[in-house]
């Protein structure tokens, strides 16, 4: 007996045509899903789970300790300062650089704005300790910024010695004293709140939604991509590379003023001491978030996430009373697994193309 046999269909069957149907529903079906998890809402549905996870955990483990308002509200007062640096340092980083002086700026912006003088003079209008502080950082932003991009210093140099200097010098302005702060005014304010919420907050969340506008709708944002994704082509596309550089490491100093002014705050104490590894804390919310350390890539949304990842991390230990050491040991772990998530999906966009 002969075994049956099977002709395959026409390639103008229907039964063809319904199968390259489904073949290419899936096909595009994968390349959409694909595209939505390399975009910037992808990524940072990963941290938005991760965050949820760290409250679970925490609700698990500290119980209503851990889950009440007031400790939500402490984690976003902790995560404000540090925030707001991480924002400057994602404009910097998405151009492709780095600033590791951020924390030593900050330093110094609470040395300066907390002098004598200065007091004196803010005593009829405290924002005037304000301006101070982010006058400083932006000066020390712009010296980074002439030696970078005029001085042809690398910028992990260039910051570097920011990083060292500018800690020199808020010990000789303050003699290595704690300067307290006495303006009633100033304390007054950022001690207040609104709805509830401490100015802090608002002030992080005010300087994120700027951010996000900057860099996301702004020709300023688009240069700022566009040189950290290719600084030869955008400066043969007739953007003035050099400059635009410094403006970002103003933008960083400001920032670190802004910072320096809610520390002040919240410590009552300007002190060369202030910021220490802060850049560190910085550049790794950038990174987790999900701008990439070569640059070309950046969100300010993925960085406010970073930001309050780490800060919930650090409640979630601090209520089970774990040490520091673990603490570290943990952000070490999330960190490398970030970089290494970015590097996947770096070679995924490179070989997609």
């Amino acid at each position: 007996m002969s075994e049956p046999t099977t002709t395959p269909p026409a390639p103008g069957s229907d039964v063809a045509g319904a199968t390259s149907t489904v073949v290419g529903d899936s096909s595009a079906t994968q390349s959409h899903s694909k595209r939505f998890f390399a975009s910037a809402a992808g990524r940072s549905i990963g941290l938005v789970i991760a965050l949820v996870v760290l409250v679970i955990v925490g609700a698990v483990t500290a119980g209503d300790t851990f889950m009440n308002v007031d400790n939500f509200l402490v984690i976003l007062r902790l995560a404000s300062v540090i925030g707001v640096v991480a924002i400057g340092m994602t404009f910097v980083i998405t151009a492709g650089g780095i600033d590791l002086s951020v924390g030593s700026v900050l330093g110094l912006t609470t040395v300066v704005a907390s002098l004598g003088a200065v007091q004196t003079a803010a005593s009829g209008f405290w924002p005037l300790m304000v301006f101070v502080a982010i006058a400083v950082g932006v000066i020390a932003g712009l010296v980074n910024g002439l030696v970078i991009a005029y001085g042809k210093v690398v910028a992990f140099m260039a910051t570097l010695a920011m990083l060292v200097a500018a800690r020199g010098v808020a010990e000789l302005i303050s003699q290595r004293q704690t300067q307290v702060v006495n303006n009633s005014g100033f304390l007054d304010f950022f001690r207040s709140d609104f709805l509830g919420i401490s100015w802090v907050v608002w002030i992080f969340a005010i300087v994120a939604i700027l951010a996000w506008v900057l860099l996301n709708r702004t020709t300023f944002g688009r240069r700022t991509v566009a040189i950290g994704g290719n600084e030869n082509a955008t400066r043969l596309a007739g953007v003035k590379v050099r400059r635009h550089t410094v403006y970002l490491y103003m933008l960083c100093g400001g920032t670190a003023g802004i910072a320096g002014t809610m520390l002040l705050s919240r410590t009552t104490a300007g002190t060369s001491t202030h910021g220490g590894l802060y850049e560190l804390d910085a550049i790794a919310a950038v990174v987790v978030g999900g701008t990439l350390l070569i640059g070309g890539r950046g969100t300010i949304g993925g960085t406010v996430l970073g930001v309050l990842l780490f800060a919930t991390l650090t409640n979630v230990f601090t209520q089970n009373n774990m040490s520091t050491s673990v603490q570290l040991v943990a952000k070490g772990i999330i960190i490398v697994v970030a970089v290494l998530l970015q590097q996947r999906f770096a070679n995924r966009e490179s070989s997609s193309k």
